[in-house]
């Protein structure tokens, strides 16, 4: 990072432009697999051909510690290799990959689902795991916790005792667990309200010594913030501080008007932004850029794709 731009290793200003490839977070805990679908090199040929270079990659805490009886074949050191395979064939691809903690739970709980906030029972463990794996590794980011929600920013940061009775982890304490790890990788922060506010986000910003700190925010079209009026006012003034990359965007309506005019407002802003999801699911329940995994589009996915091809024609 140089400021509130990320940059290449040349040290050309770059932003991510890619694809979430969701599966790795529910497909272990629910004991069928590791991935949904291929994840093989031409799987990631066919999401290169849409000119991404990025792949944001969700993963699971209890998969990858191995924790709370999985089945140890999609588990523990079976889930930690299946997932850095991965990684090392997106780089050689290309591409940076953004591994995520999107599906946690505290304690003994299997991690089913999204939680309120990181917890403090694993996720500072799994964050130093998942760091010191990748600590030599160029072509990551680590987006420390997909939607915070149901919090204050002072728990965001710092951590607290939920409704529930159980303890988060703050970004502070996972952020430090990277850096202890050895890890000097940018890692996004994704915002409040299902990562999509940022209006505190200035102010409660972690403490980083290594400077690589990248704000997230998630934008559908069904989400409060859904206009230029929001963004202008709670996603511009964090971009000229610090690199934002929307870690999802996307809409229901098997449609691309929305992501249409965010795309065309994010370029001008120099703000990176991931689509959910490259999955064959149903576009309005994903929803879905893809109908196949060669890369055939949906009419969602066709939108994204021809802006992604309008980018890289100029």
């Amino acid at each position: 990072m140089a400021g509130n731009r990320l940059v290449n290793a040349s040290g050309h200003p770059i932003r991510l432009l890619g694809v979430d490839r969701s599966g790795t977070e529910y497909a272990c805990v629910q004991g069928w697999g590791i991935f949904d679908g291929p994840s093989g090199p031409a799987s990631i040929r066919a999401m290169k051909a849409w000119r991404i270079d990025a792949v944001r990659v969700p993963l699971n805490e209890d998969c990858w510690l191995g924790l709370n009886g999985l089945k140890p074949e999609f588990s523990g050191i079976a889930y930690r290799r299946a997932i850095e395979s991965y990684v090392r064939n997106l780089n050689e691809a290309g591409l940076v990959a953004i591994l995520d903690l999107h599906w946690s739970a505290p304690g003994h709980e299997q991690a089913t689902g999204q939680q309120v906030m990181a917890d403090a029972s694993h996720s500072v463990a799994f964050w130093y795991s998942v760091a010191r794996l990748f600590r030599l590794d160029h072509g990551v980011v680590f987006d420390l916790y997909n939607e915070p929600h149901g919090v204050t920013w002072s728990c965001w940061r710092n951590g607290c005792t939920t409704p529930a009775g159980w303890r988060t982890a703050g970004m502070q304490q996972m952020l430090d667990a990277v850096r202890r790890a050895g890890s000097r990788a940018p890692v996004m922060l994704g915002g409040l309200a299902w990562a999509g506010d940022l209006a505190g986000f200035l102010r409660h910003e972690p403490r980083d010594p290594l400077h690589q700190v990248v704000a997230s925010a998630h934008l559908y079209n069904f989400s409060a913030c859904d206009s230029s009026t929001c963004w202008n006012r709670t996603i511009a003034p964090v971009a000229r501080s610090v690199p934002v990359v929307t870690g999802e965007i996307g809409e229901n309506d098997c449609r691309s008007g929305f992501i249409d005019r965010y795309m065309t407002w994010a370029d001008r802003h120099r703000v990176s932004y991931v689509a959910w999801a490259w999955d064959t699911w149903n576009c309005s329940s994903g929803p879905a850029l893809i109908t196949s995994y060669d890369g055939t589009p949906t009419t969602y996915g066709r939108g994204f794709r021809s802006h992604l091809a309008q980018l890289g024609a100029r």
